[in-house]
């Protein structure tokens, strides 16, 4: 079972991932489950995330960004670190 300690993940979103609305998606869904970070879009068309919660809380995060655009999600990176706790609330942030 996984542990509710918080970790921080990293994601970087390939696919058709700006001007559809991931953004907003991704942080209106990340602050209703109470998760902290940024969501931002990258010069090479990626979206990149940085969430820091329980990872259970992240994997529901994840399930429900490809719920909400399905299709748009090619592939994704994702890196898995310790929480250092940096973050208040969730924010979209500028490229």
């Amino acid at each position: 079972m996984p542990s509710p300690t918080p970790i921080r993940s990293e994601f970087v979103f390939h696919g058709r991932v700006q001007g559809v609305g991931f953004r907003w998606t991704s942080a209106s869904l990340a602050e209703a489950e109470g998760l902290e970070g940024w969501v931002r879009n990258e010069p090479d068309g990626t979206v990149r995330m940085v969430v820091e919660g329980p990872q259970q809380v992240i994997e529901g995060l994840l399930a429900s960004i490809e719920a909400r655009l399905p299709g748009h999600i090619s592939h994704r990176e994702s890196l898995e670190t310790v929480a250092n706790g940096e973050f208040s609330g969730f924010r979209i942030l500028r490229g």
